[in-house]
């Protein structure tokens, strides 16, 4: 029988959507005001769940502390307060859109979790805009 446990975080971060080799009007057609040249942010809410069999000796999926603390360790201290573009590696070449983060995230996380258990990140830019990834 498996069962997904889910652990609610957030972060807030900066962050500009734009291609370096497009000019500013074509980054400004396709991604909007998230083009500012000054940056804008947001205040990130992320969902991440682990899918297994429970253990038959602790009744965990996993123990929700660890994850708790995985996410703090590796996501939060990691990613909340920064400029995206500018202070976290992976984004100095890659759009930090949501459905890229979301992915980041991921690949942060799944080294951490039993390889016999499933990963899902939620994460929500916007009370209304969020994007879902699972590997």
């Amino acid at each position: 029988m498996k069962v997904k446990v889910s652990r609610k975080a957030h972060f807030n971060a900066a962050h500009r959507l734009y291609r370096k080799d497009w000019d500013d009007s074509k980054n400004t057609e396709i991604f909007g005001k998230c083009n500012n040249p000054n940056f804008h942010g947001h205040n990130y809410e992320l969902v991440v769940s682990v899918t297994g069999e429970i253990d038959p000796v602790t009744g965990f999926v996993m123990d929700m502390k660890v994850l708790k603390d995985l996410i703090k360790v590796e996501i939060e201290d990691y990613l909340d307060h920064k400029n995206l573009n500018i202070e976290v590696e992976e984004f100095k070449t890659l759009n930090p859109t949501a459905e890229n983060i979301s992915v980041i995230i991921w690949q942060k996380l799944r080294p951490h979790i039993q390889k016999s258990h499933d990963l899902e990140v939620v994460l929500y830019e916007t009370p209304r805009n969020f994007v879902t990834f699972s590997g």
